[in-house]
């Protein structure tokens, strides 16, 4: 879970049914479970083939109570946790938990960005693990913010990651659809949200090697497809969709010859 500053480096879902969420994540992505061995806290890691990308659990009740609904969290590494929270307070965002350890694994600050989008910051231990191969199956291809004002949010992420400004997509009645890039490669895009979409949030789209099986899964599953399946531009064929326990995920395939996704 090491990694370079600005950098996703985890995902991490906190859901109110875990072992729903297991069975239902296992069959449509993929995943292989394995139990993290926590002491008195359940942790379950998610693992793409032999390489962990992630974490599932149940979330606290202390978090339910302050509001937290179900959702994705994507980690960003940092150098220094504690200075990087401050840094988003500074720049306008507010921190949610402050930054604390946990043992043998890394620090970590829960915070968000000055339209209101969580995410974790954090710093591992251990050797940083290589990226994947593009379209590896399991792991994610494209990093999503819904925000209300995606100027805003790319200078916001840029001052603290030093994420750049990649492509411009004019989507018209949508709006402009931001590209971003992480060490000179596009990793994702940023877009104002439409009105039906309460608040700003990340979504992450975890590689699948066929959309039209994965929507059949999704739906067998007990999940609903809410947006898509939607060819992109570079051929890859993308949804957006809902899980049994309502939270918000996503998926992109290769085109429908075989090549590897590209967004």
């Amino acid at each position: 879970m090491a990694g370079s500053t600005g950098k996703f480096v985890w995902y991490e879902l906190a859901t109110s049914d875990k072992a729903a969420a297991e069975t239902f994540y296992k069959n449509v992505v993929g995943w292989t479970m394995q139990d993290s061995g926590m002491v008195d806290f359940a942790y379950t890691i998610l693992n793409a083939g032999e390489r962990p990308i992630g974490g599932l659990m149940t979330l606290p009740q202390e978090a339910c109570d302050a509001g937290a609904k179900p959702g994705w969290m994507g980690y960003i590494c940092a150098d220094n946790v504690d200075a990087a929270a401050d840094a988003v307070v500074k720049a306008g965002g507010k921190i949610y938990r402050a930054a604390e350890d946990i043992p043998n694994v890394g620090r970590f600050a829960v915070v968000a960005d000055p339209q209101g989008a969580v995410f974790t910051l954090f710093k591992g231990q251990g050797e940083e693990q290589p990226d994947a191969a593009p379209g590896a199956n399991g792991h994610v291809g494209w990093h999503e913010l819904m925000t209300t004002d995606h100027k805003a949010a790319l200078a916001f992420y840029s001052g603290q990651f030093g994420w750049r400004k990649d492509e411009s997509l004019d989507m018209g009645a949508m709006g402009i659809y931001q590209l971003f890039a992480y060490d000179s490669q596009a990793v994702g895009g940023m877009m104002d949200k439409p009105p039906a979409v309460p608040a700003p949030f990340w979504t992450f789209y975890f590689n699948v090697p066929d959309i039209d099986a994965a929507v059949a899964k999704v739906n067998a599953g007990g999940g609903r497809v809410i947006n898509g399946p939607m060819e992109v531009p570079g051929g890859a064929w993308i949804i957006q969709a809902l899980d049994p326990q309502g939270v918000v995920f996503s998926l992109v395939a290769p085109p429908k010859g075989g090549m590897a996704p590209s967004m």
